[in-house]
């Protein structure tokens, strides 16, 4: 029997090694990232927390298990308030919990990585990411996603298509009874990325927005807490125009919906990015880094910008839905959102209730 159990582990053992062997490190990283992988795989999975769709990132799950055999994904969608929420509950638990939050949230991100939450990670790729999108090797931006405003293509003439944030309120308010109840934003108060959103928006933008804002309550602006649901609604004319939304997923609905339109703003156009962090409170901390730092890498981010149309943050992917591309299209009009703790401060309580009361009188006029 002690033979047979000897046996039993010698074969385990090469089973492990065979997986480690067969697992592509790629060109350029440490010396022990082989130790790195082999443990992932003895842990078996990652769990991931994350606000984007599943469906969207099939293919990312399905070619990093293929690059590390024997380490499955386990991903959870969710909204950005649910993930933060829930990985709070569990981690205060002392339960399982997620072993990489993957968010667009940013700022509650950031909170997390304040509150001790998250471990500290030197990814290899560190040095391929753009300076502004990580912060104290904690948080790492993954995408180079623009907001827009997204129309109805067959409802609105050329004309109405706005190409400023000034241009929308004033073609608001040129024809009131058309957009009567026909624009449509984020409610701030239900959504954390709508809130973040919106305060980076008066900080680059600064009044003017509380202007734009005014006219769109003015006009009975309808408030979703999703893009998927504006979307839905400017597809089939409920609403006429929205504001504010994520790039990508208007990016992927156009291409199969020829109603969507949609601007990126010429005066400026702010750059958000899912961060991705490392928890203190996972399970499985070696297949942790292995997942992001696969996220990271020019490989992950090649099929993320052209299989998920999540657009890459990398400088050295080209194409459209890359950082490279968008840059060549519109220049100094990107203006990305830093990572850091800047992002904290419409989070103290006080600033964040001032803010949430001028956005009320603003869009409840």
């Amino acid at each position: 029997m002690k033979r047979f159990t000897r046996f039993a582990l010698a074969l385990a053992s090469c089973s492990v090694a065979g997986l480690a062997a067969a697992a592509s490190i790629p060109a350029g990283y440490p010396g022990n990232y082989a130790a790195i992988v082999s443990a992932a795989q003895k842990e078996g999975k990652v769990i991931v927390y994350s606000v984007t769709d599943t469906a969207a990132v099939k293919p990312l799950i399905k070619d990093f298990e293929a690059m590390y055999p024997g380490v499955k994904v386990e991903y959870n969608d969710m909204n950005s308030t649910e993930l933060y929420n829930r990985f709070i509950s569990e981690s205060a638990a002392g339960g399982t919990t997620a072993d990489v939050l993957w968010s667009s949230a940013m700022d509650l991100q950031i909170k997390l990585v304040n509150d001790g939450f998250i471990a500290s990670y030197a990814s290899p790729e560190k040095a391929n990411m753009p300076a502004w999108s990580t912060y104290q090797d904690q948080a790492y931006g993954t995408t180079f996603e623009p907001l827009t405003i997204v129309y109805n293509k067959r409802l609105l003439a050329a004309s109405e298509v706005p190409q400023t944030h000034a241009d929308l309120a004033r073609i608001i308010k040129a024809n009131p009874d058309k957009f009567k109840g026909k624009v449509t934003t984020y409610d701030i108060e239900k959504s954390g990325v709508g809130f973040n959103y919106l305060t980076q928006d008066v900080r680059v933008g600064g009044n003017a927005i509380w202007d734009m804002v005014k006219v769109m309550g003015g006009s009975g602006v309808k408030l979703q807490s999703s893009t998927g649901a504006m979307m839905e609604r400017i597809s089939s004319g409920e609403n006429l125009i929205g504001y504010n939304i994520i790039g990508s997923y208007a990016f992927t609905k156009a291409k199969k919906d020829p109603s969507i339109g949609y601007v990126y703003p010429k005066d400026y156009t702010l750059v958000m990015s899912r961060l991705a962090s490392v928890t203190k409170a996972g399970k499985n901390p070696n297949a942790a880094k292995l997942w992001l730092d696969y996220l990271l890498s020019k490989r992950g981010q090649t099929i993320l910008a052209n299989d998920a149309d999540l657009f890459s943050i990398r400088s050295d992917v080209a194409g459209e839905t890359s950082m490279a591309g968008l840059t060549k299209q519109l220049g100094n009009s990107l203006k990305p959102i830093q990572v850091g703790t800047g992002l904290l401060v419409y989070l103290d309580q006080a600033k964040r209730l001032e803010f949430l009361k001028q956005w009320q009188q603003a869009i409840k006029k």
